[in-house]
């Protein structure tokens, strides 16, 4: 007799809302795998970008925003790619992609995927800033990890949505609770559970770290052997200042403490301002598709 799901323990029952999710696109899977490699040319992203009719006008809008200043439009996705980087063309083809294939998502009444949507790609668009100051060894993978720290978060509110009621009203009156709120209702964290998701799809062991530890960077297992600054420190910090400006993650607080003290124990020092400042430019451009 086959069990129901009913009959699966909390964590395992969210884990099975991944298949309630839209799959990734072959394109997104294949934008996500190059982060494996450095070297990877301009020709060869443009190339997969070409292929997504979409996401192509996607990116030649963002081009011609205002953030980009540009005297003449750019038509050539190619064009484009030489103009943005291949770090940040391909950080803004996951960050659209994502928040569409979210879109149409039945979610509870409380939940706001524009909320959502905005507070993931916000927490990853400062952890790439960040983690382009530091000597971080994997920083490549810093923007994937901010765009999918919460996504066992979304997992509970798909296929547990009694227990994610039960959250949401502690995060309202005990955020500082929140992780060991967490663990009673459900057995394990919407942090683990992201990291789980991550595994199932996939995603390189460096991301899914950051994304298990970004609430409690200091039990990284590279924490002290790196002296703090780990991919999980940057994540950590990128999300406490996203939801210290307001962007919070569908609207409820989970207790992600200090910001000022957050991005301060990296040792920024004063390049802390002009990675605010290009933050605020970067969502600015990328803001209207959410």
């Amino acid at each position: 007799m086959t069990a129901s799901v009913s009959s699966f323990p909390l964590q395992e029952r969210a884990l099975l809302a991944l298949q309630a999710l839209p799959p990734l696109s072959p394109i997104l899977h294949r934008v996500i795998a190059s982060l494996a490699h450095e070297d990877v040319s301009f020709a060869k992203v443009a190339e997969l970008i070409e292929k997504d009719t979409v996401l192509a006008g996607n990116i030649l809008k963002l081009v011609n925003s205002p953030l980009y200043g540009l005297r003449a439009s750019v038509s050539s996705v190619r064009h484009a790619v030489s103009l943005l980087g291949v770090q940040k063309l391909r950080n803004a083809v996951l960050g659209v992609a994502a928040a569409q294939m979210w879109r149409w998502l039945k979610t509870p009444p409380d939940w706001s995927m524009s909320n959502f949507n905005r507070h993931s790609v916000s927490v990853a668009i400062l952890a790439d800033l960040i983690a382009q100051r530091l000597p971080l060894k994997n920083g490549n993978g810093a923007f994937v990890a901010g765009l999918f720290h919460d996504l066992g978060l979304l997992l509970i509110a798909i296929g547990l949505p009694a227990q994610y009621k039960q959250i949401s009203a502690f995060a309202e009156t005990e955020p500082a609770r929140i992780r060991d709120v967490e663990i009673e209702i459900l057995g394990t964290t919407h942090a683990d559970l992201s990291a789980d998701a991550l595994s199932v799809w996939n995603l390189p062991e460096p991301i899914r770290t950051a994304v298990r530890y970004h609430i409690r960077p200091e039990a990284d297992p590279d924490d002290a052997r790196l002296n703090g600054i780990t991919l999980s420190r940057v994540l950590h910090a990128a999300d406490a200042y996203i939801v210290k400006i307001g962007e919070r993650c569908c609207g409820i607080e989970l207790g992600t403490g200090d910001a000022d003290q957050a991005l301060e124990s990296l040792g920024l020092g004063d390049k802390i301002s002009g990675i605010i400042s290009d933050f605020d430019n970067e969502f600015a451009a990328i803001q209207p598709y959410f």
